[in-house]
């Protein structure tokens, strides 16, 4: 059931500009994704000799990648519609796997980008790893955001309840999260497929 905090009546003006404000964020983010994508394009041929996209790429790897947000991607709609039914365990449970998913994804990114490093493929090989590391970087970086985003509401609706302004932050940290998966789903298209098939 959802509670209504004491204290905790937020006008639907105010409430309104919350949400909008939070729009305007995800286009900014969306801008500042359509540069560094913009830059890869312009930078991805640029190898100075060194390695190409399809040498260092594993296909079946990635796609375990992007299994695992687009799974996380369903838990956190249906942790979503469980906050909207008022069903605190199910918001609990799916947010938690969620967090779980969204940490194995990174997982995997911070052991790609060890493999490549070690390999000596690092940020400054070439300006085609540049942009690739910054590229994917700054969106591992968003996901390690939203994960610590996603553990603090996950303490606070485990100690304090469900809440009205927690459906509101549900809401926003969904939105937030399909956000980073219809990123990734380009960066899958145009930085790795591409690169494979090139």
């Amino acid at each position: 059931m959802i509670k209504q905090g004491r204290g905790y009546r937020v006008e639907g003006i105010e409430e309104s500009k919350t949400v909008f404000g939070f729009w305007v964020y995800l286009m900014t983010d969306a801008v500042l994704f359509a540069s560094l994508f913009a830059t890869f394009a312009v930078l991805r041929n640029n190898t100075f000799g060194g390695v190409s996209g399809q040498e260092i790429f594993s296909l079946p790897f990635v796609l375990a990648e992007t299994l695992i947000l687009l799974t996380s991607s369903f838990s956190v709609g249906l942790a979503w519609l469980a906050a909207r039914q008022g069903n605190k365990q199910m918001v609990l449970v799916w947010l938690s796997i969620t967090f779980l998913l969204g940490a194995a994804f990174l997982t995997l990114e911070i052991r790609e980008f060890n493999h490549l490093y070690q390999e000596g493929n690092s940020w400054r090989r070439s300006a085609f790893l540049t942009s690739f590391f910054t590229l994917v970087g700054t969106h591992g970086a968003h996901v390690t955001a939203g994960l610590v985003w996603m553990s603090t509401l996950l303490i606070r609706i485990y100690r304090g309840g469900l809440f009205k302004s927690s459906l509101k932050k549900i809401t926003m940290l969904s939105l937030f999260w399909h956000f980073l998966d219809v990123v990734w789903i380009f960066i899958f298209t145009i930085v790795y497929l591409i690169g494979i098939i090139r």
